[in-house]
């Protein structure tokens, strides 16, 4: 497997370009990056600022593995408002093409909410509503996937919504596309479940994996830990994730981000992935 870090674990003030130097200093295969409304990479990039962002990664030996944006957070496939529906919509098109000119293969999508708890304010939908509403979108996307050639990996979060790995995978599977998949975050299923029971069902359905750590007596988000500081069993993890025969990415997400020396959290990140991936005693160059 290879290893990754997503773009979220930086320092919040960093530059893509300055993620992605860090990112090899530190160790890191690759990198996930983050389209946002507004900045450097983002839903108003040209062509010629992506090009220059998949430059700078091949010129640092660092792949691009995936494409992650929090804008569904804002514009939600599950929508009761046709207009935000359509936007969030647009937003995952703008991902599929922007990642196709940064060579990555897979985009993470949030696939919408019930309920978020940790958003105040947050709009509650009908669960059967929110089902039926991603499930169209999803399927209209998956025409814009293939003809981009990138997965759309759907992401397992907090949002009250495909709650259990036996839901996700009939989920996908009414999508059916190859194009289609499940973006499996093992810290994310600690609260409510276990990540190795979502490996053994979702199966070839995952096409990319966040690696984040979550202690079952925290409270909400603080309860997120450093890699190996928390309850997910990283050496069962690693074994299941074997025995379904994937080798691609493993992909950081930490928060929340350290209070002080936050660049430091990146280090520490790759050396607990080293341990993770039974790489340990490799340096980085």
């Amino acid at each position: 497997m290879k290893k990754g870090i997503n773009q979220w674990s930086f320092p919040a003030d960093m530059s893509a370009a300055a993620c992605i130097r860090l990112a090899k200093q530190a160790g890191f295969d690759g990198i996930e990056l983050a389209l946002a409304e507004t900045g450097d990479l983002s839903l108003e990039s040209s062509p010629e600022q992506v090009a220059e962002l998949a430059r700078i990664a091949e010129g640092e030996g660092v792949e691009i593995s995936s494409l992650a944006s929090g804008l569904g957070w804002s514009y939600a496939l599950t929508s009761t408002s046709k207009q935000n529906r359509d936007k969030a919509i647009d937003v995952v098109k703008r991902q599929l093409d922007v990642a196709a000119q940064l060579k990555a293969d897979t985009i993470l999508v949030l696939p919408g909410a019930v309920g978020v708890d940790f958003i105040p304010g947050s709009a509650v939908t009908e669960y059967d509503v929110a089902y039926d509403n991603a499930l169209e979108a999803l399927r209209l996307l998956s025409s814009a996937a293939a003809a981009a050639r990138v997965s759309i990996g759907v992401e397992n979060v907090w949002n009250k919504f495909l709650l259990s790995p036996l839901e996700m995978r009939t989920f996908i599977d009414s999508i059916g596309s190859d194009y289609v998949g499940a973006y499996l975050d093992v810290g994310n299923t600690i609260l409510t479940g276990y990540p190795e029971h979502w490996i053994k069902i979702l199966n070839s359905r995952i096409k990319k994996v966040h690696f984040k750590d979550f202690r079952r007596n925290g409270a909400g988000l603080s309860a997120f830990v450093d890699l190996l500081a928390g309850d997910v069993d990283y050496p069962l993890v690693m074994r299941k994730l074997q025995e379904i025969g994937y080798s691609d990415y493993v992909i950081a997400e930490m928060i929340p981000p350290y209070r002080h020396y936050p660049e430091q959290i990146i280090y520490n990140t790759s050396g607990a992935m080293d341990a993770i991936l039974g790489r340990t005693g490799r340096r980085a160059e």
